[in-house]
């Protein structure tokens, strides 16, 4: 018997997961550092959505439900670059495809294709350094010009950008492992 799939439910979680990306945006209020790394811990909360929505999508389509949501919504918004729409088509695909190979209901397939997704935010900070005359630019428009030198300080520690991006993984499984402690019904939903 095929399950039926809470389409509301799983509105309000893409919905939560838009959130997501609305905290780390303004997360530059505090400092560009928090803006640009952000998303090196979000998956720690990333995880939960990620788990739930995997849980009752077992097909293909729970990281492009939630990417593709973002994305169209952020484009409409008018904050589309192209960082942003390779990263979260990319990222997504790459997560399909995982639990396409791992098998799209079972908890290892949702959980190692949780580890591309996790870069999510990323598309949407990436931009800060491909086009870092744009950004500097943007920042001295929006905020002001003591800003973009902070900003271009963030920018220009690449060391920095790797480590935070290394330090993804781990953080992502560790959220994932927090998910699956706490959503017990979601993980009895994958073999």
């Amino acid at each position: 018997m095929k399950k039926k799939i809470p389409v509301l439910r799983l509105i309000v979680v893409a919905i939560i997961y838009l959130a997501l990306f609305l905290l780390g945006a303004t997360s530059g209020l505090i400092h560009p550092i928090c803006f640009a790394y952000i998303g090196t811990f979000l998956p720690l909360v990333m995880s939960f959505v990620y788990l739930y929505t995997s849980s009752k999508i077992q097909t293909f389509g729970a990281p492009t439900l939630l990417n593709g949501f973002v994305l169209v919504l952020g484009l409409l918004a008018g904050e589309g670059n192209v960082p942003l729409i390779v990263g979260l088509i990319g990222l997504a695909v790459i997560a399909e495809i995982v639990r396409k190979i791992c098998g799209y209901n079972t908890l290892k397939g949702v959980r190692l294709s949780f580890i591309p997704f996790a870069f999510s935010f990323y598309s949407y900070t990436f931009h800060w350094w491909t086009d870092k005359s744009g950004t500097l630019a943007a920042a001295v428009e929006e905020m002001s010009a003591d800003y973009a030198t902070k900003v271009e300080s963030v920018i220009d520690n690449i060391p920095l950008l790797i480590i935070m991006l290394v330090l993804t993984i781990p953080v992502a499984l560790l959220g994932f492992k927090l998910a699956e402690k706490s959503m017990k019904k979601q993980v009895l939903a994958l073999k």
